[in-house]
Parts: structure tokens; sequence; C-alpha cells
């Protein structure tokens, strides 16, 4: 079984890292389902949030997997709500295609708070420290990016373009899911891959 979705990011690590994080959770969960995902669209947050910006870019996701499949967006949260932000969001994307399954995510701060949450895993990986252990509240933490650089061998630094997709493809899943807003992450591509397969299931039996 083959399904398709369209991510909408809005960094350069996330263009990879995304992708592979969706390709994780479905081999896990559902390995014969293959996750074909076109290149990723990357977006400005703070274009995206104006009005008609988003939903513009729904419309080139939903062309790219010729409206055959789901969208998923995850943008930073910032210093914005993510429980009040996210819904808002989903609820534009949708305006004009009730037909495919969308879902936004807002990652409190950054993508890579859910890295400090799995801190434990990633010893040792990309350069980072052997001992390396996660905050006690990773999703308090403001500027994971630089926590991360601290926190790595010699010269290194965090480059999210050459270190996140790497990151992304050993940290452990489980235990990013004590932060909150990757938690709800999963349950969302969980909630795009269910509904991809049942589509195609009730195709097949029509």
């Amino acid at each position: 079984m083959t399904v398709q979705i369209c991510c909408i990011v809005e960094g350069y690590g996330e263009v990879e890292a995304v992708p592979i994080l969706i390709r994780r959770i479905a081999e896990s969960l559902y390995p014969r389902v293959h996750v074909v995902t076109p290149r990723s669209i990357r977006v400005s947050r703070h274009k995206v949030v104006k009005a008609g910006e988003l939903e513009q870019v729904v419309k080139l996701a939903a062309l790219n997997i010729g409206g055959q499949g789901a969208i998923f967006i995850l943008l930073d949260g910032d210093d914005d709500c993510p429980a009040h932000l996210g819904p808002e969001l989903r609820f534009r994307a949708l305006q004009d295609r009730e037909n495919l399954p969308i879902t936004v995510v807002l990652a409190k701060h950054e993508f890579e708070s859910w890295f400090l949450a799995a801190a434990e895993s990633l010893r040792g990986r990309r350069g980072l420290k052997r001992d390396l252990q996660p905050p006690i509240d990773p999703e308090a933490v403001h500027g994971a990016k630089e926590w991360l650089s601290s926190r790595m061998e010699g010269d290194r630094t965090y480059s999210p373009r050459l270190d996140q997709p790497g990151l992304t493809a050993h940290f452990n899943i489980e235990q990013a899911r004590r932060a909150d807003s990757f938690d709800k992450c999963y349950r969302d591509i969980v909630y795009l891959l269910n509904e991809l397969r049942m589509s195609i299931k009730r195709t097949h039996d029509a």
C-alpha cells in the first residue's frame, strides 16, 4: 500500500527531517505502508499566518500530491500558544480542501525541543556529548538549538540543515513523546496514516 503526504515546514532542516519522521512512524506501525513524500514546501511562519498565504501554500501542496493524499503542516510555535494558533491554521487550511486529511502541528518552541526531550537517545550522535542528559522541562527551554550547540564536543555547533535530519533519524520517539507538542505531532501523523489507509480500503471495497 502506497500513500502520499506532502509536508509544509518552516526551516531548511525540516525539509528533510519531517519526511524522515513520518516514515519512521509509518514503518513502526504499518510496515506494509509505503509513504511517498514529495519535496517539502518551505514557508516563512510569519508569512503563512497572514490571511490568504496559508491557503495558497495548501493549494500548492494539494497539487504536489495530485489531490490524492494528505497534508502535514509543521511550524515553530515560538511564543504563540500552540493550542490556539494550531486549530485556527487548520481551520483555514481545510476551507478549500475538505476532501484531504490535513493536520497542523506547532512545536513548542521549536522542532529541536523534541531532541531535548529524547536527549539520552542522542548521546554521541552528530557530535553531541556521550553523557547528554535531558533538561527537566524540554519545552520550557528557549533556544533549543543553542542548548544543543553548548553540548557538542570540541568546536562543533548545531546546524539545522546538516544535523536535524540525522538526529531525526535516531531520536527515541517514545522519549520525545514526553514533550506535549511532540505527542500531538505523533498522534497527528498516526491520524493521517489511518485516514489514508482507510481511504484506500474503502476504494478497494467499493
